[in-house]
């Protein structure tokens, strides 16, 4: 999957390029020949993908730029006049939400108008897109998909600020990037939701699979919080696929594509947490799980899905793993990144992920 060459030469600016995420996509882009500028914060732990793999070492620039600062955010894109940028900067965490609620919406509301404001401001920017998650949806805990028009909402600061990222986004697309003006302003913006992403190099606090491995790395029992709910798992490679394919669209099309689009698995990849749990212990080959449920938790979403009917028909966009090959590519990673190249591993990964399955480049 090499996107036909589109992004060989490309300027390329991730921002949250030291997230989990954000570094996936930046192995990926640089692997494929594009100019990368990442910046971000400082990563999460040593551990992180982003440390161990030396992406930052690699690419054009590796910026320490907090989106809350307009002013920085504006002079990067001056200097180095992107072609095609992705958002996935972000305070990511449900529960931490709970603690820094001011900071949550600062980072996610405020920071993405930031960048769309040096988008706008920028001559050069042609695509953006802007990643937010699909917690963003007013979560009615329904047993079918959420289609990318339902109303927006969320219960804890992290949904809702997404939420409001979505109304600022959508705002932005016709005030200032309207595609019926297209020939004035010339640039083509989409908003991106992804459901519960998992892959390797993960540690953040609170995530499933990091407290999976953490748990069997120290050869303790792995504890679950919410053994009931049900998330939407996909390989940190499938929503990728579906933002570079996206972005290549846009490019190409760029008054057609300007909307928001839902990147999630199939409805077998819809599954209980506990089961999650299992089948990372299945694929390391031992530990066990025990329940600890608090029906006095901060309240967490039991029942979340997407429906991804509009990627899959009009981008030709599909997802190419189900929920047993994404936690084994997954778990490949943690039982291998302390052997060798972990750069080389990610490749081999996304190389392994484009050969698999689905139809992932397939076209209307």
């Amino acid at each position: 999957m090499d996107f036909e060459g589109f992004y060989k030469g490309k300027k390329v600016l991730v921002t949250g390029h030291t997230g989990f995420k954000g570094s996936w996509l930046s192995i990926w882009l640089h692997s494929l020949g594009a100019e990368v500028v990442g910046l971000g914060l400082d990563p999460y732990s040593e551990r992180d993908n982003y440390v161990l793999s030396g992406i930052g070492r690699k690419i054009k620039a590796d910026l320490r730029v907090d989106i809350r600062d307009e002013a920085a955010l504006k002079a990067v894109f001056e200097q180095y006049r992107p072609d095609i940028v992705f958002h996935l900067a972000a305070q990511p965490l449900v529960r931490l939400s709970y603690e820094i609620p001011v900071e949550t919406y600062q980072t996610n509301v405020m920071g993405t108008i930031h960048v769309m404001e040096a988008i706008r401001h920028c001559p050069s920017v042609k695509v953006g897109v802007m990643i937010t998650t699909d917690k963003c949806y007013e979560n009615r805990e329904q047993v079918w998909g959420y289609r990318e028009d339902e109303p927006m909402g969320g219960y804890d600061p992290y949904s809702s600020s997404k939420g409001a990222a979505e109304i600022a986004i959508s705002s932005w697309r016709r005030s200032f990037f309207n595609p019926s003006q297209f020939a004035r302003h010339g640039k083509s913006i989409a908003s991106v939701r992804a459901g519960n992403v998992i892959g390797g190099g993960d540690w953040a606090k609170d995530r499933i699979i990091p407290d999976c491995i953490r748990a069997l790395e120290a050869g303790q029992a792995i504890g679950i919080r919410s053994p009931k709910a049900i998330r939407p798992w996909q390989h940190v490679l499938e929503p990728l696929s579906g933002y570079m394919l996206l972005a290549k669209k846009m490019w190409e099309e760029p008054t057609r594509y300007c909307e928001a689009w839902n990147f999630g698995p199939d409805a077998g990849s819809i599954v209980p947490v506990w089961d999650v749990a299992g089948m990372v212990i299945d694929a390391y080959g031992s530990g066990e799980r025990k329940d600890l449920s608090d029906p006095d938790a901060l309240h967490e979403a039991n029942l979340l899905m997407l429906d991804i009917s509009k990627a899959r028909f009009r981008l030709g966009w599909n997802p190419r793993l189900d929920i047993r090959q994404s936690i084994d590519l997954t778990v490949d990673w943690y039982k291998r990144y302390r052997q060798g190249d972990v750069y080389e591993l990610c490749l081999n990964e996304i190389s392994l992920y484009c050969q698999m399955g689905g139809t992932g480049m397939g076209h209307e």
